[in-house]
C-alpha cells in the first residue's frame, strides 16, 4: 500500500490541500499516520494540530470540511498533496478563502488576494 513515509520525517509529514475545481492551493499543514488513517478511513482531510499536539478534522469546528477528492503523493513519500471540495468557501482560520492570502507586488508592495468568506469572530466563539 502506498503511504507517507512518516519515519524520514519524525512523524509528520507536510500535506498540501488544493482546490479541486480551480488548483489553488488553500492551505500547508501536518499529517501523522493517525491524520492519514482518518483521511483515509472518512474522506474528508484530517491533519496533525502542531501547536495543540493532536489530531485535528478539518472543518470540525466551523463547518468548512475538506472532502477529499484526490490524493497524491510526491515522489519521495514525504509530502501529501489532497485535492479538495472546500465546503463553505473557505479553507483559512482567518476567514479568507485560502491561507496564502497576502501577496507580494512586483513593485515590493504587499495586498490582500484571498477573499474573506466568513467572520472568525461569528464562527470561533
Amino acid at each position: 500500500m502506498h503511504k507517507p513515509d512518516f519515519a524520514k520525517c519524525g512523524g509528520l509529514v507536510p500535506a498540501i490541500a488544493q482546490d479541486a475545481a480551480t488548483g489553488e492551493v488553500l492551505m500547508l499543514a501536518y499529517m501523522n499516520e493517525a491524520a492519514w488513517e482518518a483521511t483515509l478511513a472518512t474522506g474528508e482531510a484530517h491533519y496533525y494540530s502542531r501547536s495543540r499536539q493532536t489530531l485535528w478534522h478539518k472543518g470540525g469546528t466551523s463547518g468548512h470540511v475538506q472532502k477529499v477528492r484526490a490524493i497524491r503523493l510526491d515522489c519521495d513519500a514525504d509530502t501529501v498533496l489532497l485535492v479538495v471540495e472546500q465546503v463553505g468557501g473557505a479553507a483559512c482560520h482567518t476567514g479568507h478563502r485560502s491561507c496564502f492570502y497576502t501577496e507580494r507586488l512586483p513593485d515590493g508592495s504587499w495586498r490582500k488576494c484571498s477573499p474573506i468568506i466568513f467572520d472568525p469572530k461569528e464562527v470561533y466563539q
